[in-house]
């Protein structure tokens, strides 16, 4: 089953068991990948899959982080729970220890020396990690690696 099959799968239960928020996210997301699908004339690729989601998560993190300094907790708790919903069709991310094993392998490889190889190596991780690594985590670490 493909992606989308997938999320229309799990909409058609959320509508089942009557779960309006998650029918709602998971609406909203198929139309978002119809969208794109159509413009392109074409069925999307895994990885415009992928920057698609992210895309969408990073902009419920953002909305949370803005509630949340407005003093609107009600808002910011809605946004959570739509970001558990989308954050289930994100492939598992590595976790800071892979991440940071991942950038040290690369410093050794590349022989990054200090600070001005940052561009370079976070090329190579973000081209490694395939979508499985979080870029701010990734930039913090290898700061403090080539510092």
């Amino acid at each position: 089953m493909n992606y989308i099959e997938e999320i229309k799968h799990d909409m058609y239960a959320a509508m089942k068991s009557k779960d309006k928020v998650k029918a709602t996210i998971l609406r909203s997301f198929l139309s978002n990948l119809k969208k794109i699908e159509i413009e392109k004339k074409e069925p999307i690729a895994e990885h415009e899959y992928l920057s698609i989601v992210k895309k969408m998560v990073k902009q419920l993190k953002e909305s949370i982080d803005v509630y949340s300094q407005a003093g609107r907790i009600e808002l910011a708790e809605k946004e959570k729970s739509e970001l558990n919903i989308m954050e289930a069709y994100l492939p598992k991310q590595f976790s800071e220890e892979e991440i940071s094993e991942l950038i040290k392998n690369i410093i050794s490889e590349i022989s990054a020396k200090n600070i001005s190889d940052i561009g370079k190596v976070m090329a190579i991780v973000m081209k490694k990690g395939g979508g499985k690594v979080d870029g701010g985590i990734a930039n913090r670490i290898a700061k403090e690696l080539l510092q």
